[in-house]
């Protein structure tokens, strides 16, 4: 390569383009152009044949570029010249030059791209510099010009203008200082004002712009004694702590000591010798709450001014913080942060020995009367007052109020146990004498209209009961200190004053009101195909706070026989008694939701109401031994396991005392009430009333809407659970207050078992001859008594509507029953049958589906209770051997006695004796487990 590069050179070449140029005139050494170069590639050639060719070029042809190849080949000429020789090595040199050409152009190709790219960037660079060159000329040029026109005059005026503001900085200091010289006078007459705020202020202040002109002769004598005056305002931070503990002791004596000398009527000064805990034993119950509340009122202000003492602190050390980042004095500065971070620790420190004092003396006051003689309402508000004192204290120093959180705690729940077993004989007092009439209340009738749960939507104030708390809208809560730091007391006892609204959840005759009731007779008084006991008080179902709706006669003509609450508006069901339980559940509430920490105890208490409301509703309407004998199940596990349990854990079933009986014994007897007795004016047993349902509806619906309610407030009480004891709460409601639905079988199915004549059936059902021998046309007159009495129940159900709206589920279970109760009697009629033909099998089947197309006409019961139970029995008597011992085994839920009537009826027709035993030892053997 080095060889062909010394070769163009020598041969002129000194860039690709001067070598197309300059060897145009050497016709022997001429470099191919563009065209040339594509041919001589495209030529077939030998790369090693030619490589072969260049290095046969003689080395001289590589040596310095002064070498003159025409002089060099003319004198290698021989003396005698021959034309052959001569045209053999013309060609050689030929040969080689195009050897060299070829490969001149395959450098020449190859290196092509990156010559064009960096003459690309030679030009561009040649393009900058000479923009540059244009950039220096215009700046030379115009600093020739600043420097003619900038004079010595203008430099003048600028120095003069400096030295303007620096006279004009020095007057300000001037008159600074010449304040800080007065401030000593100031101070001096501030503190004998007594404004020792103003004081500290004032001598923060000095100090802060002492320190700034301390390098001033006249200012540092100054600066060194506000540092003293401020250090030995600084050192009463120790007296301080023991000035608040001073005054909260003396206001709180003299805030007890008032009330004590007013009540007492004289001026014997004998009160005023005594101790502050002996002298709290002296407050009267009338004056007790006041007492109280001024007493808080009082520790109020202490705390309040030493909250303020923080704050006035915190604001002035944030203010100096910010100037001193400022600065550049950064030792000073770390000497500052040091005293404020010792006075800030200091302060800290008080606020939790003040709130302790706080907490002892308000200790001693609670513990010097027998809250146990204050009524409810009366102990609630000591409650509401403590609890809001807790607040203050917790916004105050963060603490949990431990000590005063203790006392009330024990006071709570020995006043609540106490209280709550009052309230339990009063339950059964009320429960022994509750006729089980409707309580009427409004249709749209909620909990939270009563006065005891108010407080679930309002926010609390002990100023006022907590039914009387306005509504708080701030999403940002706002804390004690910050709404009262500026006026006002949150302990202030406002006049008592009634409610601006009163409860008003009661209705009259079932209506909402008197245009109500006036507008639905009117809606029915002129169509005369709707019943006359439809057209009285007959209302439709209302939805939310809108007014009550007529129902068109279309509608009313659609409607299914089983739907008896037509006639009054669907507003809950409940009585006196369940109003009365579910205010004493706001009250327990009341006492939970203000003190917290006995949550526990207060929910437990709650759960006992509806336990022995559960268990009266049982007592009285539900419970019958023969009922599980009929193997229905109509009392599930989890009901009978409830019951169970309250009557272990509440009940006293004992008449009364066994005096050998143990303390222990006797003090779970305190815990327990006996159990209640209907009254003797709920008559149950008369068939007109279709044996007290009415009483049974209003009883058992009752039940169920107060589980509703406890389902209603579940999420409150939840909240304010201890984490520890909601498996408690949890098993509650799963097990027992899920439970009171279930209820409604076993009472409602002792009105079913009654309301037909299920043995008049049955005695119908033994006179007709089953074993006859042709097929009837015509079902047996059983079926149509049993019809009208279906028909008698419906009458009874509808005039049972007219006192006490039947809801659709209570309605919906009586019909079950009946129908249940009906199909058994049914088939138990078959199973007294001693003959039977596939004839007698066909009347049956005739009759049974007579039964239902009657039926389906009356209920809109679907699909009927039991059809298959009938059906499936008939049927059974069709099987062959085999299929009948399979089918007996499948079906347990038929007797002994019906599977063995259904074995010797089939005996002679399609079974013999053989097989008639065998099926019986089956049946046996179903049967040997239940004995």
């Amino acid at each position: 390569m080095q060889k062909i590069k010394s070769l163009m050179t020598r041969q002129g070449l000194k860039s690709p383009q001067e070598s197309l140029s300059d060897l145009g005139a050497i016709e022997s050494l001429r470099v191919p152009g563009k065209e040339e170069f594509r041919e001589l590639r495209e030529q077939p050639s030998d790369p090693q044949a030619e490589q072969e060719l260049i290095n046969s070029i003689e080395q001289v042809y590589f040596s310095v570029d002064s070498f003159d190849i025409v002089k060099y080949e003319l004198e290698k000429l021989p003396p005698v010249l021959n034309l052959q020789e001569l045209e053999a090595y013309r060609d050689k040199l030929k040969q080689q030059q195009a050897a060299v050409s070829k490969k001149v152009a395959d450098l020449i190709l190859e290196k092509q791209p990156a010559y064009v790219k960096e003459l690309e960037r030679v030009t561009s660079l040649q393009t900058g510099l000479q923009l540059a060159a244009v950039i220096c000329t215009n700046g030379r040029r115009h600093l020739n010009i600043a420097k003619e026109g900038f004079t010595q005059a203008s430099l003048g005026l600028l120095a003069n203008q400096r030295k303007r503001q620096l006279l004009i900085g020095l007057l300000k200091s001037l008159r600074t200082i010449k304040t800080l010289q007065r401030t000593d006078v100031r101070l001096s007459e501030m503190l004998e004002e007594e404004d020792y705020p103003g004081a500290i202020q004032l001598c923060l202040e000095c100090q802060k712009a002492a320190s700034t002109f301390k390098h001033y002769s006249c200012i540092s004598e100054l600066n060194s004694k506000l540092q003293d005056t401020l250090e030995q305002i600084e050192t009463a931070m120790d007296q301080l702590h023991m000035h608040f503990t001073q005054a909260i002791h003396n206001t709180v004596f003299q805030v007890v000591l008032g009330y004590v000398e007013l009540c007492a009527g004289n001026t014997d000064t004998k009160f005023q010798k005594l101790q502050y805990k002996d002298l709290c034993t002296h407050v009267t119950p009338d004056s007790y709450i006041p007492c109280l509340a001024d007493l808080c009122k009082a520790l109020w202000e202490v705390m309040l001014s030493y909250y303020r003492t923080m704050e006035w602190h915190e604001k002035h050390d944030n203010e100096d913080t910010a100037s001193a980042s400022e600065g550049s004095n950064m030792i000073g500065t770390e000497e500052t942060n040091f005293d404020r971070g010792y006075i800030k620790k200091k302060l800290e420190h008080g606020l939790t020995r003040i709130w302790q004092d706080v907490q002892l003396k308000v200790k001693t006051y609670l513990l010097g009367t027998d809250l146990s003689i204050f009524k409810y309402d009366d102990f609630i508000f000591v409650l509401d007052i403590i609890s809001r004192l807790m607040q203050v204290g917790e916004e105050f120093c963060g603490s949990k109020s431990e000590v005063l959180q203790e006392s009330i705690r024990k006071q709570s729940v020995n006043y609540f146990k106490n209280y709550h077993r009052t309230r339990l004989d009063e339950l059964r007092m009320f429960l022994e004498n509750e006729t089980w009439e409707l309580c009427p209340v409004k249709s749209n009738f909620s909990i939270l209209q009563l006065h005891e749960f108010k407080f679930m939507e309002q926010s609390r104030s002990p100023s006022v009961s907590p039914s009387k708390q306005p509504v708080s809208t701030s999403s940002k809560t706002v804390t004690l200190f910050e709404q009262y730091c500026s006026g006002g007391n949150p302990f202030e006892i406002q006049a008592n004053h009634k409610d601006e609204e009163t409860e008003d959840v009661l209705a009259s005759n079932g209506y909402e009101s008197d245009e109500q009731e006036k507008s639905a007779y009117q809606e029915y008084d002129s169509d005369s195909d709707v019943p006359e006991e439809l057209k009285r008080d007959y209302v439709d179902e209302q939805t939310g706070d809108g007014p009550v709706k007529s129902v068109s006669r279309e509608t009313l003509k659609s409607r299914k026989k089983s739907d008896y609450s037509l006639n009054k508006v669907n507003a809950p069901i409940l009585t006196n008694t369940t109003l009365n339980v579910i205010r004493l559940v706001g009250k327990y509430m009341q006492m939970m939701n203000i003190l917290k920490p006995i949550a526990f105890d207060v929910i437990h208490f709650m759960s006992q109401l509806f336990d022995y409301y559960l268990y009266a509703i049982y007592t009285f309407f539900g419970r019958n031994d023969s009922l599980e004998s009929t193997g229905l199940g109509l009392s599930s596990s989890r009901l009978r396991t409830t019951l169970n349990r309250i009557q272990e854990s509440l009940i006293d079933l004992e008449v009364s005392a066994d005096p050998t009986a143990t303390l222990t014994a006797a003090e779970e007897r305190k815990e327990k009430v006996p159990s209640p007795h209907l009254s003797h004016l709920v008559v149950l047993t008369s068939g007109d009333t279709l044996y007290g349902l009415a009483e049974r509806v209003v009883a058992t619906e009752s039940l169920v809407f107060l589980a509703e309610q406890f389902e209603f407030l579940q999420p409150h009480l939840d909240a304010v659970m201890p984490a520890v004891k909601k498996p408690f709460l949890q098993q509650f409601y799963s097990q027992t207050v899920s439970t009171a639905s279930e209820l409604r079988k076993p009472i409602y199915w002792i009105v079913a078992g009654k309301a037909l004549d299920y043995e008049q059936m049955l005695l119908l059902m033994a006179n007709v001859k089953w074993d006859v021998k042709e097929i009837m046309s015509q079902h047996n007159i059983y079926v149509d008594a049993l019809l009208k009495e279906f028909e008698q129940f419906n009458r009874r159900l509808n005039e049972v509507s007219k006192r006490v709206r039947i809801p659709l589920p209570v309605s919906n279970i009586l019909w079950e029953h009946c129908i249940r109760l009906a199909n058994r009697t049914i088939v138990e009629g078959y199973a007294n049958v001693k003959k039977c033909s596939n004839e007698g099998r066909a009347l049956m089947q005739l009759d049974f589906q007579q039964f239902l197309m009657k039926l389906e006409k009356l209920t809109d019961i679907r699909p009927i209770p039991d059809k298959e139970f009938v059906e499936t029995y008939i049927k059974a008597y069709y099987l062959t051997e085999n299929d009948m011992e399979r089918w007996i085994k499948e079906h347990r839920e038929y007797s002994t006695k019906q599977l063995t009537n259904l074995v010797n009826v089939c005996l002679g027709s399609h079974i013999n004796k053989k097989a008639r035993q065998k099926l019986l030892a089956a049946i046996d053997d179903i049967d040997r487990p239940k004995r």
